[in-house]
C-alpha cells in the first residue's frame, strides 16, 4: 500500500484536523510535489487541511458577538474603550494562504480527471476567498498574493493593493469555486460544496455591497448595486434549489433553540458547521464560558437589543405603554419565542428539573446568554460541550436575500413571504409585513433609515442571528460603529432593597443593594450596585447601567484596524491606515 494512502487512512480515522500535522512534515517520505500529487486522493488529503487552518472555532464563533453593540461583558475590549495603537495590533500572517497557493501550483496533473481537478481547485480557491473577505474587512487595502513567494521575489515586499483589485480577486475565486465545486448535499454539513460556496458569496457581496454604499469617503458607491445584486443571485440560487428548509417541525419553543443545541447539525438548516460530537470526543467550552463567573466573561444582552423582539402576534413590543419600565417577568410574556431560546427566561429549567433564572453570577444585565449553552449543569465546569456550531444557516441565506433586495429598492410581498415572513412563521410569530416605519428602531438604531423593510430585515437579522459572530461585521458594513458607545443598559429594578422573581414561579431570585443587608432570604442573590462600575439609572431605581465608569468610543478610523507596527518596520512599503500614523 502507498504511503500516501496509508495517511489518508489515518487522516478518515482521526479527523480532517490532524492532516495537516502530516503536511507539515516536509519532506516526509512520499510527501513531496514530485510523487504526492498524483491522484484525486492526494488532492483530497491536501485539501482537508484547510479546514483545519481556515475554520473558527466554535468559542471564536460564538464569543465574535462581544464585539457587537447588544452585548455586554466584565468589560469592553481595549479597541472600543482603551488606548489602542498599532503596536497592540497582531501581525500578519500568511502561512494559510501560503499552503492555498502551493496547492493551486502543483495540483495541475493530468493524470488526474479534469473535473476532480477543478473541484479541489474550487475548495483552495473558496478558502482564499475566504482569507483575502477577512482581511479586507479587517485592514481595507492590502496585499494580494496568488502566488507562492521566495525569500529573494519581488512582490514580498510590495505595498498594499487596493479594495478593489482584492475584492474582484475574491469574486473571481468565488465564481471558480461555485462553478466547479461539486453540488452533492453533505449531510454532515462539515465540508465544502457549491452551495456553501453560493452561500459564502452572498454574504461577501452583501457585506462589500452595504460597505461601499454607506462608507461614500471610499468613492466606490457607484459600484454597491453591482455587489448587492450578485448576493441576491446567490442567494437566490440556493433557494430556488430546494436543498435547504428552515428547521420547522411546528414546535416553535423549540426548533430555534434546536439548532444551536444539537450533536450533530441539523443539516436541513445548517449548512455549514464547526462539528463537535461525544464519539469523536471533541468538546468545546461555550456552556462552561456562558455560566461561569471566572472562566467566562458574564455575557449579557443588553435591554436597547432586547426590546427590538416583537410580541408573538407580530406587535411591536416597544409600542406599548412604558415598554421600557417593565419588570423582567412581565416583559419576557408573550413574546417572540426566539428570545426565551436565546436568553434565560420564564420557567428555564436545567436537565435536572431545576429552576434556573437569569444568574447574575453570570451576567451583569440579567439577559442571561442561552443560546448555545447546553443544559447539564455538569458542563459548566468543564470543556466538554458536545453541540455543533453552525458557521452558516439558510436562514443567513434568506436574510441575505432580504437585505439585498431591500437595499436595491427591490423588496415585495413575494420576498417578504420568503423570507422575513418564512423565518417569523418559524419563530411562532405574526408573519405580517409592516404598515409604517418602526420609530424605535428609528430612534435608537437606524434614524437614517426610513424604509420600513429594510429596518425590520435589520430587527430580523439581529435577533435570527445573534451570538453567531455576525453583529460586529454588520455595524461595520452598516457605518454603525457609534452603537458600540451605546450604554450596556439592564433589566428594569423597580426599587433596591427589593426581592425580585425572575422565572415567574412565584418565589424570588435576585434583591439590588447598596450592600449585602445582615439578614438575608435563602436561594436570593444580593447583587451590589457599587454606583461605580453599575449603577440604577434613576438613581434608587431604574435600569441596571453595567461598566457606567467606562468611556467608549468608535471614531472612524476604528473601521480599519490598524497596520501592525511590527508588519511596517518588516516591509516599509506598507502604508499605514488613515487616523493610525
Amino acid at each position: 500500500m502507498k504511503l500516501r494512502n496509508i495517511i489518508l487512512i489515518v487522516c478518515t480515522s482521526i479527523g480532517m484536523s490532524s492532516c495537516a500535522d502530516f503536511l507539515d512534515k516536509e519532506p516526509f517520505d512520499k510527501l513531496v510535489p514530485t510523487s504526492f500529487f498524483n491522484t484525486e486522493a492526494d488532492l483530497l488529503l491536501y485539501t482537508n487541511s484547510f479546514y483545519q487552518d481556515f475554520t473558527p472555532s466554535a468559542l471564536s464563533i460564538v464569543q465574535a458577538d462581544e464585539m457587537g453593540d447588544f452585548t455586554s461583558k466584565n468589560n469592553s475590549p481595549t479597541f472600543i474603550a482603551g488606548n489602542y495603537s498599532s503596536v497592540d495590533q497582531g501581525k500578519w500572517n500568511f502561512t494559510n494562504l501560503r499552503n492555498v497557493n502551493y496547492f493551486l501550483e502543483k495540483y495541475n496533473n493530468e493524470n488526474i480527471s479534469l473535473e476532480a481537478r477543478n473541484h479541489y481547485a474550487g475548495i483552495a480557491r473558496f478558502f482564499r476567498a475566504y482569507f483575502y473577505f477577512t482581511m479586507v474587512k479587517t485592514y481595507g487595502d492590502v496585499p494580494f498574493y496568488s502566488k507562492t513567494m521566495a525569500t529573494d521575489d519581488p512582490d514580498l515586499y510590495k505595498g498594499r493593493d487596493s479594495r478593489t483589485l482584492v475584492m474582484d480577486s475574491v469574486l473571481a475565486d468565488l465564481d471558480f469555486a461555485i462553478e466547479h465545486i461539486r453540488s452533492k448535499k453533505d449531510n454532515s454539513s462539515s465540508t465544502i460544496t457549491k452551495w456553501i460556496a453560493l452561500g459564502l458569496k452572498s454574504r461577501i457581496c452583501l457585506f462589500e455591497g452595504t460597505f461601499r454604499k454607506y462608507h461614500t469617503q471610499l468613492g466606490l458607491n457607484s459600484s454597491a448595486d453591482f455587489w448587492l445584486e450578485e448576493s441576491a443571485k446567490a442567494a437566490k440560487e440556493i433557494i430556488d434549489a430546494g436543498q435547504y428548509a428552515l428547521n420547522n417541525t411546528g414546535n416553535p419553543s423549540t426548533d430555534y433553540r434546536n439548532l444551536f443545541i444539537s450533536e450533530n447539525p441539523i443539516s436541513a438548516e445548517v449548512m455549514w458547521a464547526n462539528v463537535y460530537n461525544n464519539a469523536l470526543k471533541r468538546w468545546h467550552e461555550v456552556t462552561w464560558k456562558f455560566n461561569s463567573a471566572t472562566y467566562g466573561s458574564r455575557w449579557g444582552l443588553n435591554k436597547q437589543f432586547v426590546n427590538t423582539y416583537l410580541n408573538k402576534d407580530g406587535s411591536r413590543f416597544t409600542d406599548r405603554p412604558n415598554f421600557d419600565e417593565v419588570p423582567f417577568v412581565e416583559e419576557m410574556q408573550q413574546r417572540d419565542p426566539r428570545l426565551a431560546q436565546t436568553i434565560r427566561s420564564l420557567g428555564y429549567k436545567r436537565s435536572d428539573g431545576s429552576a434556573a433564572p437569569p444568574n447574575f453570577g453570570y451576567t451583569f444585565t440579567g439577559y442571561h446568554i442561552l443560546k448555545f449553552s447546553l443544559d447539564d449543569k455538569r458542563l459548566d465546569g468543564v470543556t466538554e460541550s458536545y453541540n455543533s456550531v453552525s458557521m452558516m444557516r439558510y436562514a443567513e441565506i434568506l436574510l441575505n436575500y432580504a437585505e439585498a433586495k431591500s437595499e436595491l429598492g427591490e423588496m415585495n410581498s413575494e420576498v417578504w413571504t420568503q423570507t422575513i415572513g418564512a423565518l417569523r412563521i418559524r419563530a411562532g410569530i405574526n408573519s405580517q409585513e409592516p404598515q409604517i416605519a418602526d420609530d424605535y428602531l428609528k430612534s435608537v438604531y437606524f434614524p437614517e433609515i426610513s424604509d420600513k423593510y429594510l429596518l425590520e430585515v435589520r430587527r430580523e437579522r439581529g435577533v435570527e442571528l445573534v451570538y453567531e459572530g455576525f453583529r460586529y461585521d454588520d455595524l461595520l458594513r452598516w457605518r454603525k460603529g457609534k452603537l458600540l458607545e451605546m450604554d450596556w443598559k439592564g433589566i428594569y429594578v423597580p426599587a433596591l432593597n427589593t426581592e425580585m422573581d425572575l422565572d415567574g414561579n412565584g418565589t424570588p431570585d435576585v434583591s439590588f443593594v447598596k450592600s449585602i443587608p445582615p439578614k438575608t432570604t435563602p436561594n436570593v442573590s444580593y447583587v451590589v450596585i457599587d454606583g461605580k462600575a453599575s449603577i440604577l439609572s434613576n438613581g434608587e431605581y431604574g435600569h441596571i447601567i453595567w461598566r457606567a465608569d467606562e468611556n467608549r468610543e468608535f471614531t472612524d478610523k476604528k473601521y480599519f484596524r490598524p497596520i501592525s507596527n511590527a508588519d511596517i518596520v518588516d516591509n516599509p512599503n506598507l502604508t499605514q491606515n488613515p487616523g493610525w500614523e
